[in-house]
């Protein structure tokens, strides 16, 4: 019993029973649209084809029947070229309702003949929703025509569909759709067709369905019937269609409203009427037809599961090489702003340039007092080589982001395209992978300007007692602030580095004293760590959207199995309790 899956009780009803089954059966619909295919994976292109017909046929007629159990019989009269379906539907109702002829195809657009008080159990909502109603004879295939008589029984519909073996592939496909929303397959033949192997591929599928067929020999020398007919019979039994009624229609001249002599068709409208006038044979055979349809569903469900499963997992594996190669990216990059890497060339020119050269690092070895002095003189008047310090920090550390980002991007997409799927989702979208993103420099720079102003509140508000000190007022907060910048990127430093930013740590000491300064640089390296993970971060996700676009979701999988298995255990203990007839 699969999770959340209420048992039969003895006490349930027929009709609760049919409502909980067409409930779960809604579920499947919904789970199976929620597990597309759309990666080329090996395999993969039979089970699409698989799980659109199981779509198609609960839309077409799984649901439409669950909902209106009490609707009137749906007989399909279906079959190969030239078998004379039209003319056997307009001898059966007693008048032309559909147009037989020569020139093949002959019937593109579906003709059903219902009768007059039961047209709105015909309606879109009930039955083939995809197909617009017409009043008029068209050759729209995607409209059906509705045609009321007095002559159809209540109770039983009839509905003439186009050839299963036709030149037109819209013709096989409307068949196709059509005979699966059938209740009953009337299917019709010849002497000259019977043998071929379309139409028995079609009556293969109504065997493993369960579908109730009954098979007409139409268009047959009165005296070939019988040697043709115990032929077919014998083709019948051997394909599991023995129980299937069959009916013989001798071939016979038809008149100019498209009508064999009513005798001709006399055995076939007897069994049809009898059928329409006995409810519970109606409810048997739709009984037996829903219930195979419900249990060939449920079936095709699980490899379409095992299928969607593949292709989240290969969707998952993509995201996961672009992650690891942003990963790696990620740390390399927070390594070099915390290292020393980035105080080289021209913001270690401007580093030293602020704060001073030889005299001033000599300068730290001296005793105490004479180095704040001095560190305060070599600050004086420099807020210009200040403000290019901060200049080159920014240009630096954009030019880190931009290198780590580009060659991450160049590493995933190659990573991608090992991979056909992986190809096709790199050119699915506007977004050059290959390369970092567009705005990466403009919001590199954002970033950036941000560290620093956020640096020079950190020193606002740590230098709040100091501010007017003669030390605060020769340095300024953009001079302490640069200086908590150059100290944040030196890191655990080696030696010519740290040596050049040694001056930076004397003079935040110097400024705010040892505890704060080293509670500031935690703070300062602490926040740019955050705002280069949140840059590699927007960069990482931009592979995402197109793996999104394909709306794989990592539950639809279990989600549909699970509502498979709901839906066939429910089916299976409605026929252990004897109540299959009601569903």
């Amino acid at each position: 019993m699969t999770p959340g899956h209420q048992a039969l009780t003895s006490t349930e009803t027929p009709d609760a029973l049919g409502a909980r089954m067409l409930t779960e059966v809604v579920r499947l619909h919904g789970a199976l649209r929620a597990a597309p295919l759309p990666l080329d994976l090996p395999g993969v292109s039979a089970l699409r084809q698989a799980r659109e017909q199981v779509i198609e046929q609960l839309e077409d007629y799984v649901i439409p029947r669950l909902t209106e159990i009490e609707a009137p019989l749906l007989v399909v009269v279906g079959g190969s070229t030239g078998a004379g379906k039209s003319t056997l539907v307009n001898t059966l109702v007693g008048h032309k309702v559909t147009t037989p002829g020569l020139l093949r195809p002959t019937t593109r657009s579906p003709v059903l003949v219902h009768h007059p008080d039961e047209g709105h159990w015909f309606g879109p909502e009930r039955l083939l929703p995809e197909l617009t109603r017409v009043a008029e004879p068209t050759h729209d295939q995607a409209s059906i025509q509705l045609v009321p008589s007095p002559q159809v029984p209540r109770g039983l519909a009839i509905l003439d569909a186009p050839d299963v073996d036709s030149v037109d592939e819209g013709n096989r496909q409307l068949a196709a759709q059509l005979l699966s929303a059938a209740d009953l397959w009337l299917f019709v033949t010849s002497a000259a067709r019977y043998s071929d192997q379309v139409p028995w591929e079609h009556l293969r599928t109504a065997v493993e369905r369960n579908t109730a067929v009954a098979l007409v020999l139409s268009r047959t020398p009165a005296d070939d019937v019988t040697t043709v007919s115990v032929h077919l019979a014998r083709m019948m039994a051997a394909r599991g269609l023995k129980d299937s009624p069959l009916f013989a229609v001798p071939q016979g001249e038809v008149s100019e409203d498209g009508l064999l002599p009513t005798s001709y068709a006399a055995e076939i409208r007897d069994w049809l009427d009898v059928l329409a006038a006995d409810s519970a044979g109606r409810r048997s055979v739709v009984s037996q037809t829903v219930a195979g349809a419900v249990r060939t569903v449920t079936r095709k469900a699980f490899p379409i599961a095992d299928a969607a499963q593949l292709q989240v997992e290969a969707v998952a594996g993509l995201l996961a090489s672009a992650d690891e190669v942003h990963d790696e990216a990620q740390r390399s990059l927070l390594a070099a702003a915390g290292d020393g890497s980035l105080l080289r060339g021209d913001l270690l020119a401007r580093w030293q340039e602020f704060v001073g050269s030889g005299e001033l690092l000599r300068s730290t070895e001296a005793k105490v007092g004479f180095v704040r002095e001095r560190l305060v003189n070599a600050i004086k008047g420099k807020p210009q080589q200040a403000e290019r310090v901060g200049v080159a920090i920014e240009m630096a550390l954009e030019a880190a982001v931009v290198d780590h980002a580009e060659r991450a991007a160049a590493q995933a997409a190659a990573a991608w395209s090992t991979e056909e799927y992986g190809a096709r989702l790199l050119a699915s979208t506007t977004d050059d992978l290959t390369r970092a993103g567009r705005a990466l420099r403009t919001r590199t720079e954002k970033e950036v300007r941000g560290w620093l102003e956020e640096l020079a509140e950190f020193v606002r508000h740590e230098a709040a007692d100091v501010r007017h000190t003669a030390r605060f007022l020769a340095l300024g907060v953009r001079g302490l602030s640069t200086a908590l910048a150059a100290v944040a990127l030196a890191g655990p430093a080696a030696d010519a580095t740290g040596t050049a930013v040694r001056p930076g740590e004397s003079l935040l000491e110097t400024v705010l004293g040892r505890a704060a300064a080293d509670r500031l640089v935690d703070q300062a390296r602490g926040n740019l760590e955050r705002r280069l993970t949140g840059l590699l971060g927007g960069e990482r996700a931009r592979y995402l959207a197109p793996a999104e676009q394909w709306q794989l979701r990592p539950d639809a999988p279990d989600q549909l199995r699970q509502a498979a298995r709901r839906v066939d255990d429910l089916r299976f203990a409605a026929a252990k309790k004897g109540t299959g007839g009601h569903l």
